[in-house]
């Protein structure tokens, strides 16, 4: 089994480091959202072709939330060039209920991104970036004395929103780290032994740059296999880029959406709608039998130093089935695991450090994987 992978650099329709659907949404084409059944994305891509806008949310008789929810990526392509597939890997977390890890160099519109789909979806968003200096009670809240009255009062963080972005989450020390740990899995924070529970829906959107690692404090694993997915947003082709210049030449502020033309195509009720159905999607046990086979493979590979979880399996099982639904099928396909496998798995594999100098990533024990696991017929 050849774990080396000439696809160590990024691949046209993957947003992983090293290579999953994080590119331009159209160099490979994905089955349209509302396709037959049966239908299924290549392996290795779930970006499928972007239908071209969607209902108003507050306007007109009651709406599909697939409808709804496929609008979501065309409204956030009138601000955000070239990350489609980035923009579907969200959008696939928020239907399965988890967060994202965002990697990327500065100015590829991460920030950008997260305002433009939450102005899309009308929920609530807020900004924190991560320093070394930041402390939990910054992040979550504290108790504050007031004079007036001679008691504490709760004032809320900006934890307590619906999608949070967490800016260069690596740059803060593990305490901080931990309490954000909480507010992920158990959706609340406590306060002087009182848990609170956050808004829904709750979504941690986090980034972190891949170079410049200096002052830095690494995820660890454990967290790191609380986010969902992890997406790569690259750069963008020469004709993405002169599209950027384009709009800016003609007025476009990132700081002004609606004047964009952006507004919100759903809500928070069309997500609840559509979580629901998701929830229905099946998988054969044939599909089931092919997860379990894939992420122990994962563990037995020589380059590895820890492999796949029982989580990381649910995980790619809970995306698989958010994609399948968002490609109108209630069931899942083995291209719909092998479509997922890289932004659910990568983060979560770990290389013994012989295998790193060797030149072996993550990617390409996913892709090994992939290709010697039997597919089921």
């Amino acid at each position: 089994m050849d774990e080396r992978s000439t696809a160590d650099q990024p691949q046209a329709h993957q947003p992983g480091p090293g290579g999953h659907a994080g590119h331009a949404v159209g160099h490979h084409p994905g089955p349209e959202p509302g396709a037959a059944a049966g239908t299924a994305a290549p392996a290795g891509s779930f970006a499928p072709g972007a239908p071209g806008g969607g209902p108003e949310a507050t306007a007109g008789p009651a709406v599909d939330p697939r409808e709804r929810l496929v609008a979501v990526r065309s409204e956030v392509g009138k601000s955000v060039v070239g990350q489609d597939a980035a923009v579907t890997g969200l959008v696939i977390a928020m239907l399965a209920g988890g967060h994202a890890l965002l990697e990327g160099v500065p100015g590829v519109a991460k920030t950008l991104l997260v305002r433009s789909l939450a102005t899309a979806l009308n929920v609530e968003t807020k900004r924190v970036q991560f320093t070394p200096d930041l402390m939990p009670g910054d992040l979550t809240g504290s108790l504050v004395y007031d004079a007036r009255t001679a008691e504490f009062s709760f004032k809320e963080g900006p934890v307590f929103t619906n999608l949070l972005l967490a800016d260069e989450i690596n740059r803060t020390p593990p305490k901080t780290q931990a309490a954000l740990l909480e507010a992920m899995e158990e959706r609340q924070v406590s306060v002087d032994g009182q848990p609170l529970p956050l808004p829904e829906p709750f979504m941690v959107i986090a980034t972190q740059n891949p170079v410049e690692y200096e002052g830095t404090y690494p995820l660890p694993e454990a967290q790191l296999d609380r986010f969902l997915l992890k997406l790569v947003l690259p750069l963008p082709e020469r004709a993405q880029e002169i599209e950027v210049l384009s709009r800016h030449a003609g007025g476009f502020d990132p700081r002004d959406l609606p004047a964009a033309g952006l507004a919100a195509v759903a809500g928070p009720q069309d997500l609840a709608a559509a979580r629901a159905q998701v929830r229905t999607v099946g998988a054969s046990p044939e599909v089931l039998a092919y997860v379990v086979d894939l992420v122990r493979a994962t563990r037995s590979m020589p380059s590895v130093a820890l492999g796949v979880s029982p989580r990381g399996a649910t995980a790619l099982l809970a995306t698989a089935r958010a994609w399948a639904w968002l490609a109108g099928r209630s069931f899942v396909t083995p291209d719909d695991i092998k479509a997922l496998a890289l932004p659910a798995l990568r983060h979560r594999i770990q290389l013994r450090a012989e295998a790193e100098m060797e030149g072996i990533t993550t990617q390409s024990i996913i892709e090994s994987v992939l290709r010697s696991v039997p597919v089921p017929r």
